[in-house]
């Protein structure tokens, strides 16, 4: 495992029920603010594998996963079950919810 990898997998695991990161934002902080697209690959290959609270983490612009996506209305589910507010469209208000370590 690369050390960016492991890094991405601690964040993910300290992000807080009720609050939601971007693939971006973790990125940044795991040291390579171009890896967004990396940040996707590590959460959907080691979900399951390190547990990691997946539904927690959406895009830059507020949104949550595909809407054709089969774990669509799961993220919603998890997080509104956690208390953060999703929006018919799918958008959760990032002010709001954003966690900034």
């Amino acid at each position: 495992m690369t050390p960016f990898t492991e890094k991405v997998i601690h964040i993910i695991q300290t992000i807080p029920e009720g609050k939601v990161m971007t693939y971006g934002q973790i990125a940044k902080l795991a040291g390579s603010p171009r890896a967004a697209r990396q940040v996707v690959r590590i959460l959907h290959s080691m979900s399951k594998k390190y547990q990691l609270p997946w539904h927690r983490v959406i895009n830059a612009k507020g949104q949550i996963g595909l809407q054709n996506d089969e774990s669509y209305n799961d993220q919603i589910m998890n997080l509104e079950i956690e208390g953060v507010e999703v929006a018919l469209n799918g958008n959760v208000d990032l002010e709001k919810y954003q966690w900034q370590p």
